[in-house]
C-alpha cells in the first residue's frame, strides 16, 4: 500500500482499497488461471500431501494436500525488473 501511495499520485486508502479489491477478484476466481497481458499469470496448482518434520523433537507429523496459488511473470515484468 505505501508503495503503491509513494510511486503514484493515488493516497493511501485509495491504494488500500485497490489492493483489497485485486486480492478479492483473485479469491473469487481461485478455481480458474487469471492472465493479466502485460504483468504476468496466477495458476492454481495442488501442493500433495508429505510427512513433515520438528526439527527440534525430530518427531514427524503428515501435512495435508493443499491448494496453492504461483505466480509467473510476464517477460514486460521481467524485463522492467532486471
Amino acid at each position: 500500500i505505501k508503495k503503491i501511495s509513494s510511486k503514484t499520485p493515488i493516497p493511501n486508502s485509495l491504494s488500500k482499497k485497490f489492493l483489497s479489491t485485486f486480492l478479492n477478484i483473485l479469491k473469487i476466481n481461485f478455481k480458474k488461471d487469471i492472465k493479466i497481458s502485460n504483468f504476468g499469470s496466477f495458476t492454481n496448482k495442488l501442493s500433495p500431501r508429505r510427512i513433515g518434520r520438528n526439527p527440534k523433537t525430530k518427531e514427524e507429523f503428515v501435512i495435508p494436500a493443499r491448494q496453492r496459488v504461483t505466480f509467473k511473470a510476464s517477460s514486460t515484468v521481467k524485463e522492467l525488473l532486471n
